[in-house]
């Protein structure tokens, strides 16, 4: 027996040492990963740390047991099956990738799985590389910066389940590439969204009988939404908003009956809304707004259990629509933009809301009743007819974070209530009648346990990051209680009767990227100290009482020097903090736009781009002496408005500088001298506005200056020429003839006091210099000061 045993050992041994070869990955698999890596290393700097590759190397026998690599273990040899590489480089966006460097992972042609996504990829995405992987079954290539369209080469893949490519820039002008895409028998989730793809939804796409979730959504597909679409029986989750759509909802569309979130928002979609959208049993999610859909049913009984609807300008009208009351889950409302009249019904104070939007509405009477809806965290009222005080029991709401009451005929002060608001980041009751001289407290908010998607912040922290009060009847000076809000990032102002100058503490919100003081009754000098607030991006002073001189400082505001690649701005504006988050979705919302003077007109900056803007607008205000050099350093800066002031002395050169400038108005003020030549190189430039000045001389010429054309721009000048405004500049501008004599009298007068008083400055100036010193002095050197930070 003990020796059939010791005999069976060794059998087993031997088997061992044998299979053990077989049980690696191919020495092709294992050389074609290690080409990557070697490209990989050769593409970013030495500094970056890639630590997973550190397993990669030449001295490991088998490739299965690297990091982020996955192989088939059911096979006597094993092959290398899944590549996990996504976000290698951990967000950085100094890194880009060329698309050659994917070139050795083709010839790992028994890969399931790619996963190459958020590695900032430029360049063509190579069919004839991907039609090697004809064993792939996911392949995630989001986040990145592809070129050209999609090749039809990823369309033969006929294993394909999985397919995303959104964020990817593809584009193309027609979907004809898409013909084959029926192809792809297989495929149960395809994802094209924030892409420039164009043409119309190719009608292959309804062949898809396996799909279950379709995201086209942020392209320019246009015409109409395939009349088959309906043949995609099992599909859940279908997102076709932001396009170019057209034609009404196709009624194939019935047939999904295994719909759960349907988006069509933001088309051109027409016609009524369907009834029968709302009997789909597993309909949660369903958004229709911003189209030209037309809402009559005000008598269904709906059989979905909705959780978030969106009939935002559908032409829905008089009051809100009772059917709603059946949605028992309703988390998220969005009305804004149709005819709802008359009061709020008593219904909703019975919902568990957690976003309600009604904007833009003819609603009136009093929402005190929202504000005790334990769940709300946001809810906007603006545009609509409410008036009165603010409800005092506002303080009530507080897990709400967004709060929008713009637009309406609220009056008397903010009940100080709010103060207990203490998870409020964006609060905005601008274009009201709203009046007092005090400020609320805001207190740093508490840990609740009851709430789990509440943050929780520590002690003296206050997360009101956007606080909009423009338009309204404050006064008084500001408070110094603004100092608590140390996260706020927008302050606005603006149209109120504040007084005063501007405090010192306010320099102690470091956050501060927009500050918007514009039509107050502000007085004193511009601080120095303004330069602390090193993330101001938008300044607005003008139409106050300010005097003195622009302080040179102000070319040392950062924010205003260099571009900010920071996303700040859209993580406050754009993207809600907690909204509600509900089976591990977040919503999205659109947030208030920043009113300011652009370009000479009054305009609304769109919330979600704020971060590309840098404004700096100082005029209509009392400002005298010179324009500071230092201005040509804010080279990111595109709006530069110094107008209605008392400037004076000549227009610096270095505001040629400012490469990205698109508008400069220094109009009405006493400028003299003449328009720098360096306004040649504002290749940015679109509006220039230099009238009511005492400037002489050639205009510039340049790409942009040249179109710079309207001689309103430069009117009321003392004597400025060029082809801008049809003026030759070899033709002298003739002067009055008292002028001339006058200057013919001062000039004979002069010579006779000059020529003297010339001659013993000169050998004043020769003797102090040491020009008659035997021993000559060491020349001293020029210091030149630079003139930027």
């Amino acid at each position: 027996m003990a020796k059939m045993i010791l005999s069976f050992l060794q059998t087993f041994s031997l088997l061992f040492i044998f299979l053990v070869p077989s049980l690696c990955c191919p020495q092709y698999q294992k050389e074609a990963l290690l080409q990557f890596k070697l490209l990989l290393l050769e593409s970013v700097p030495a500094h970056q740390n890639l630590t997973f590759l550190e397993t990669w190397n030449s001295s490991s026998t088998d490739c299965c047991q690297w990091e982020e690599v996955g192989c088939n273990s059911n096979t006597p040899q094993q092959q290398v099956t899944d590549l996990h590489l996504s976000n290698i480089f951990h967000n950085s966006e100094e890194i880009v990738l060329s698309s050659h460097v994917l070139t050795p992972l083709f010839h790992v042609r028994t890969l399931e799985t790619l996963d190459i996504s958020s590695n900032n990829i430029q360049g063509e995405i190579s069919g004839i590389g991907f039609a090697n992987l004809t064993e792939i079954v996911e392949l995630y290539m989001s986040n990145n910066m592809f070129d050209g369209s999609i090749p039809s080469e990823l369309f033969s893949l006929t294993h394909l389940e999985i397919l995303s490519l959104d964020r990817t820039f593809i584009g193309g002008t027609k979907s004809s590439k898409f013909l084959s895409l029926g192809n792809l028998t297989n495929l149960q989730e395809l994802n094209l969204a924030n892409n420039r793809i164009s043409g119309a939804i190719p009608s292959s796409l309804c062949r898809l009988k396996e799909l279950q979730t379709l995201d086209l959504h942020s392209n320019f597909f246009s015409m109409e939404i395939p009349a088959q679409i309906g043949n995609l029986s099992e599909i859940s989750n279908m997102s076709l908003n932001d396009n170019e759509l057209v034609g009404k909802i196709p009624p194939s569309m019935q047939k999904m009956r295994q719909l759960e979130t349907l988006n069509l928002e933001d088309n051109q979609l027409s016609g009524e809304i369907p009834a029968w959208l709302f009997d789909f049993r597993n309909l949660t999610d369903l958004k229709l707004g911003g189209n030209k859909l037309v809402w009559k049913n005000s008598t269904i009984v709906p059989k979905s259990k909705l959780s978030a609807l969106s009939l935002r300008s559908c032409s829905v009208s008089e009051h809100i629509p009772f059917f709603l009351s059946n949605f028992t889950d309703l988390s998220f409302l969005d009305l804004s933009g149709n005819n709802l009249l008359g009061t709020l019904p008593l219904w909703l104070n019975h919902t568990k809301y957690f976003e309600l939007i009604l904007s833009d509405n003819n609603l009136s009477g009093s929402p005190f009743h929202f504000f005790s809806l334990t769940y709300l965290q946001r809810l906007d009222l603006s545009g609509n007819n409410f008036s009165g005080k603010l409800p005092d029991n506002i303080g009530e709401a507080t897990h709400m974070t967004t709060l929008l009451l713009s637009g309406n005929d609220f009056s008397g002060p903010i009940p100080k209530s709010i103060s207990n608001m203490s998870l409020l980041s964006i609060l905005d009751l601008s274009k009201n009648r709203l009046s007092s001289n005090e400020f609320p407290n805001f207190k740093a908010p508490r840990c609740d346990p009851l709430y789990a998607f509440a943050p929780c912040y520590p002690q003296k922290f206050n997360p009101l990051s956007v606080l909009l009060l423009g338009h309204n009847e404050f006064s008084g000076i500001l408070p110094r209680n603004l100092t608590n809000l140390s996260e706020l990032v927008c302050l606005d102002l603006h149209d109120n009767n504040f007084t005063g100058e501007i405090p010192a503490f306010l320099f102690q919100i470091s956050s501060l990227q927009i500050l918007n003081l514009r039509n107050n009754s502000f007085h004193g000098s511009i601080p120095n100290d303004l330069t602390d607030l090193k993330s101001l991006q938008i300044l607005d002073l003008s139409d106050n009482n300010f005097s003195g001189e622009v302080p040179s400082s102000l070319g040392k505001l950062s924010g205003m020097i260099n571009p900010n690649l920071d996303a700040s701005l859209l993580y406050y504006y754009e993207v809600p903090t907690t909204v509600y988050q509900r089976g591990g979705q977040i919503s999205s919302a659109n947030y208030p736009n920043l009113e300011v003077s652009w370009k000479n007109k009054m305009q609304d900056l769109p919330s979600k781009n704020l971060n590309l803007y840098t404004f700096l607008d100082l005029s209509n205000n009392q400002l005298s002496g010179g324009i500071p050099d230092t201005l040509g350093c804010l080279r990111n800066l595109k709006v530069l408005n110094m107008s209605h002031n008392k400037l004076s002395g000549g227009i610096p050169t270095t505001l040629g500088d400012m490469n990205n400038l698109e508008s400069l108005d220094l109009s009405h003020n006493n400028l003299s001298g003449k328009i720098p030549q360096t306004f040649g190189k504002l290749l940015q430039l679109t509006t220039l506005e230099l009238s009511n000045n005492k400037l002489t001389g050639s205009i510039p010429s340049g790409p942009q200056m040249d179109r710079m054309n309207n001689p309103n721009s430069y009117a009321n000048n003392s004597g400025l020429c060029g082809m801008q405004i049809q003026v030759p500049c070899d033709k002298a501008i003739p002067e009055p003839e008292e002028s001339r004599s006058q200057e013919t009298w001062f000039s004979w007068v002069m010579a006779g006091i000059g020529f003297p008083f010339g001659f013993l400055s000169t050998v004043l100036v020769f003797y102090v210099i040491g020009y008659f010193d035997v021993v000559p002095k060491r020349r001293q050197r020029r210091h030149v000061n630079c003139v930027c930070w």
